[in-house]
């Protein structure tokens, strides 16, 4: 195994994208459908792309309220299970990938702790969290990472989504 320091080698940990790329990436990460097997196949790459790069981290799918898939990597911790229910539970609210609703709340001078009115022992609006939007249906569930700071997170399932929907 090839141990990568660099977790997501193609972007810019330190540069949060703008509103715009960011939700480019909803309307372009679009899958035909999501069945038990899909679950499998993506979260399996998630695992092999985290192990590939020595990430720590807690990989969760859901799909209407159920778990098709988990899997937590050496590093991780059950406060890594805990961050991938807040951060989830918004993308259902939301409908919007976790980061991207924080980014929202933001880019209005705000905070999402501050101005949402949610539990933030409940809700997590840090990046790691991604809706699964199926052509024609709409959100139907989450693909979720948690153990890297929160850009990171989101850009490894934005990477891992990009991958997946070209095969």
């Amino acid at each position: 195994m090839t141990h990568n320091t660099e977790i997501t080698p193609k972007f810019h940990p330190e540069i949060t994208p703008p509103l715009e790329e960011l939700e480019a990436q909803e309307r372009h990460l679009v899958f035909r459908q999501f069945t038990y097997e899909d679950a499998w196949a993506l979260g399996s790459l998630l695992v092999e792309l985290a192990r590939e790069r020595g990430a720590p981290l807690a990989i969760d799918i859901h799909r209407a309220g159920q778990q098709l898939f988990h899997a937590a990597l050496p590093g991780s911790t059950p406060d890594n299970d805990a961050w991938i229910a807040r951060k989830r539970r918004v993308v259902e609210r939301y409908g919007a990938s976790s980061y991207l609703v924080g980014t929202r709340f933001r880019a209005k001078g705000t905070t999402f702790e501050e101005s949402s009115r949610l539990d933030p022992d409940t809700y997590a609006a840090h990046g790691g969290s991604f809706p699964i939007n199926v052509e024609g249906v709409g959100v139907i569930g989450t693909v979720t990472v948690s153990g890297l700071p929160q850009l990171q997170d989101h850009r490894f399932v934005v990477e891992a989504l990009e991958e997946f929907l070209k095969r």
